[in-house]
């Protein structure tokens, strides 16, 4: 099966910064609609730079390049915005939120997104995502990560990918922290948000989660740069050669 000819998201040769210093180094990068990718690489490489770049984080000055979401260049947008169209982060360090429950956490979340309609429907719409999550609905009335384990606060952030339904997503290190249980609860939440009308980027450290969530593509980032791209099977290659530079192929 072809790829469409527009990408969903494409990032081409982009460049940021974090108090002067360059992290990012001319990434370029496509994903197309139904498309899964993984990026990984050691750390300082710039993987949790690049997802905060492509939201729109005021900590990371872009210096040069385009990130283009659906053809529209998406870096004089703010992060609300960027949103708003339909794209979305899932934290590595989920915060907690004292005094703010989860639903009404996410009735707030949806109603930006898509209006007020949002609200009529919600918790119906918040009971078949739950249910979908194997989630207790008891789960809706706790504060927000408040007392949460690792496991609880990378299902909410998966909840919330469920509900506000992004056509793009960057879930960044989800599966750090996490048992194998969890893993494989977090991982088939993961799998059952997916589709072919929207595109995935998971960025890990470790290929376990990759057991579970399939890519199509699989890149390593170097000192801020795409230094190898390949299919599934490069992770394995990874495990047992480490990070080595090559040149990329184009995805």
């Amino acid at each position: 099966m072809e790829r469409p000819m527009i990408p969903l998201l494409e990032i081409q040769d982009l460049h940021a910064e974090v108090d002067g210093k360059p992290i990012l180094k001319g990434v370029d990068l496509s994903i197309h609609a139904g498309e899964i990718h993984a990026l990984m690489g050691p750390n300082g490489s710039g993987k949790s730079t690049l997802s905060n770049v492509l939201l729109g984080h005021p900590k990371y000055k872009v210096t040069q390049g385009r990130v283009l979401f659906k053809g529209e260049d998406v870096l004089v947008l703010k992060t609300y915005e960027r949103a708003r169209k339909g794209m979305f982060l899932a934290f590595q360090y989920p915060p907690a939120v004292p005094g703010v429950s989860v639903a009404n956490f996410l009735r707030t979340a949806l109603k930006a997104r898509i209006g007020e309609q949002a609200v009529k429907s919600f918790r119906k719409l918040l009971r078949e995502k739950m249910q979908l999550l194997e989630m207790d609905e008891k789960f809706a009335s706790r504060y927000v990560n408040e007392g949460f384990s690792g496991g609880e606060k990378k299902r909410l952030e998966i909840l919330q990918l469920a509900l506000l339904d992004p056509s793009f997503a960057v879930l960044d290190e989800t599966d750090s922290g996490l048992d194998i249980d969890a893993l494989r609860t977090v991982s088939e939440g993961i799998n059952r948000t997916a589709g072919p009308e929207k595109g995935l980027l998971l960025i890990t450290h470790y290929q376990r989660i990759l057991d579970y969530v399939k890519p199509k593509f699989v890149h390593v980032l170097l000192e801020g740069r795409i230094a190898q791209s390949g299919g599934p099977e490069l992770p394995a290659e990874l495990e047992k050669k480490g990070y080595v530079a090559r040149e990329p192929v184009q995805a």
